[in-house]
């Protein structure tokens, strides 16, 4: 259905398991694609502790399950951070396989969560610099080698609800994910005369590893239970229920594949109806 065999895709943020990365991932190889699973692959300072990351030798383990699914893979550790490592990312991925057609901005930083007023810099420098330069840096690598190529392709920017409105205690956070947004569109202005399609996709709450800690923050500041708290989340969906990383990966395929072809610069909600504008 999708015509993704034979194709190659690039997703950061993919290390961890239970993961939005990894269910795309996984998705994408289902699809036929060729997959490069990275993520920082260590942890490094305060703000990305063992805890939050995804480590080398989780990459290995979605590496294997990629490839249980028909298709190849291979691991790349990449700090979306530095100019260097992203351009490794995609030197060796086409070293590799060949060309990237696909790049899947999903690496980010969900939960270093303040108090505006209390909201540390670092705090807010750590948060921009993965959900928003990173996204920058690894698309500009990508870009470079598909319009040398002549493929043209695909870049999916994994944003948020958080990208559409505001929420308490996630200054940077939201403002990384409306400058994502931001960087979609421009970008899929600028590349599309290369025949590179780029569009964003907006999830709600999914409770993965990082959800799940999201959920016990914000249920501890609103002075409720760990289950109130996820009863209200699904009490106030259409659907009735909380997403799920396979939703999200779902969409990144569609938006992948040649059935989007005539769709670019879009920031796709994928929230069962919470999140409409």
């Amino acid at each position: 259905m999708y015509s993704l065999k034979g194709k190659t895709a690039i997703v950061t943020g993919s290390g961890r398991h239970a993961g939005i990365g990894e269910a795309i991932a996984l998705r994408l190889a289902e699809e036929g694609c060729n997959v490069v699973i990275s993520d920082i692959g260590k942890a490094k300072g305060n703000e990305f502790t063992d805890e939050h990351i995804g480590t080398t030798s989780e990459m290995d383990e979605i590496v294997q399950a990629c490839e249980n699914l028909g298709t190849k893979a291979i691991a790349i550790p990449c700090d979306v951070r530095i100019t260097k490592d992203c351009e490794n990312l995609v030197n060796q991925s086409v070293k590799t396989f060949g060309q990237v057609d696909i790049l899947v901005n999903n690496a980010g930083v969900g939960y270093l969560m303040e108090a505006f007023t209390e909201f540390k810099e670092e705090s807010w420098d750590a948060v921009l610099d993965v959900n928003l330069k990173g996204a920058f840096l690894c698309s500009q690598a990508v870009a470079r080698q598909m319009i040398a190529s002549k493929t043209g392709g695909s870049i999916i920017n994994i944003a948020s609800q958080a990208a559409k409105s505001g929420f308490p205690f996630a200054a940077a956070y939201t403002a990384s994910k409306h400058g994502l947004i931001g960087l979609t569109r421009s970008n899929a202005v600028e590349l599309g005369t290369f025949g590179i399609r780029v569009n964003a996709v907006c999830p709600n709450h999914i409770t993965t590893g990082l959800g799940h800690w999201q959920n016990k923050f914000f249920s501890d500041k609103l002075g409720l239970d760990y289950e109130t708290y996820l009863q209200g989340i699904k009490d106030r969906n259409p659907l009735k229920r909380t997403g799920l990383v396979d939703d999200i990966a779902k969409a990144v395929a569609f938006l992948a594949s040649d059935q989007s072809s005539y769709i670019t610069g879009e920031a796709m909600n994928v929230t069962g109806g919470e999140e409409y504008h």
